[in-house]
Parts: C-alpha cells; structure tokens; sequence
C-alpha cells in the first residue's frame, strides 16, 4: 500500500506541473507584443516604442535611433533600408506602422538633402 501511496502521489505532483507548464505557456502566448495602434513616426520613436514594430527588437530599434542621431531626421521609410538588419520585405511588413513626420528644416529648398545624403551613404557603408 505504501508504493500504491507515493505513485499517486507522483502523479499528483506530476499533474500539478502540468498544470503549471500549460497556466506559464498561455501567459507567454498572451504577451506576445502588438503592433502599435496608429504608426509610429520614425523622427521620434524612442527605441522602446520602436521595439513594439514587428520584426524589431532591441539591438534593431538601437540601430534606428542611433541611424537617426547620426545622420539626421529620416526623410522617408525607405531611410531604413539603410540599417543593417532591415530588408526590403521587412520594410514592407513595417510599412502599416511606421511614419515619417515632417523634419525640422524646410523642405523643397534642397537645404540639407545632400548633407543627410552622405551621413546615409556613409552608413551604409559601416553596416
């Protein structure tokens, strides 16, 4: 009787973990991040509101704001193509949630453009 003893009481410990295992997986699966409800304007998205974009996590939206201190305010989405680890196909998955505000100077002047031309170019290069 004693061994039929410590058997239910394994399964029961064993059932216990289950139980566990499951409640932990559910909660994992519900803080699955969700993209941002309006887009976000890339000129003053900090990193972590960055992190919320699809496919972007820390190291991504670090290169994104690091991108934007040193070359200057983006111009358009396709700005981004220039980070290291943003293709094509993911611009276009990024596409619904990114924005890009109008920057600070005036534009249609030509003012600026080739300067933020070459910080891009120059970046490309280093990624």
């Amino acid at each position: 009787m004693i061994a039929g003893d410590k058997l239910r009481s394994w399964l029961a410990g064993l059932a216990a973990l289950s139980v566990l295992v499951l409640a932990l997986a559910a909660l994992s699966g519900a803080q699955k991040k969700k993209p941002p409800t309006k887009p976000l304007d890339l000129n003053t998205a900090t990193a972590t509101e960055l992190e919320q974009l699809p496919g972007i996590g820390p190291a991504t939206a670090q290169a994104i704001v690091r991108f934007r201190e040193k070359s200057g305010p983006f111009q358009s989405v396709e700005d981004l193509l220039a980070i290291r680890r943003i293709s094509k196909a993911r611009l276009e998955k990024l596409r619904p949630y990114i924005t890009v505000g109008k920057p600070g100077r005036k534009q249609g002047t030509g003012s600026g453009g080739g300067q933020h031309r070459a910080a891009f170019e120059r970046l490309l290069v280093r990624c």
